[in-house]
């Protein structure tokens, strides 16, 4: 019989939904604590957790990212950068949200950006 492709080891690097704000009031919970962390093109909102781990929620306006292909990559870099770092972050509920263009930015750059944000945060 075949190993299941996915390992425990693999298993712990995964995004999954343990690890995601879904609900509203769940967003609400994250602005109504009122603390960020802004960025040249992130704003990261955060706040204790219930859930006892790390959560993240995201947010990619139309009016600053035009093209659905923008906004899924920057969605895609935000869950990979949180998804490396899950480990060694705080058990904060997070809101990675973009509050400028990215336009003209390099993915490099909005990466950059992202890390900064996520090691900021401080236990």
């Amino acid at each position: 019989m075949a190993e299941p492709a996915c390992t425990e080891s693999a298993g712990r690097n995964r995004f999954s939904a343990d690890f995601r704000l879904r609900k509203t009031d769940e967003y609400s919970s994250v602005f109504a604590f009122r603390r960020a962390l802004r960025g040249r093109f992130f704003t990261l909102h955060f706040r204790p957790s219930d859930a006892g781990s790390a959560r993240l929620g995201l947010i990619v306006a139309k009016r600053l990212a035009r093209r659905a292909v923008q906004r899924n990559l920057l969605k895609r870099l935000a869950r990979e950068a949180f998804r490396l770092r899950r480990s060694g972050l705080p058990e904060f509920d997070m809101i990675v949200r973009l509050t400028s263009p990215a336009k003209d930015a390099s993915r490099r750059d909005l990466r950059d950006d992202l890390d900064n944000l996520l090691g900021r945060l401080r236990r």
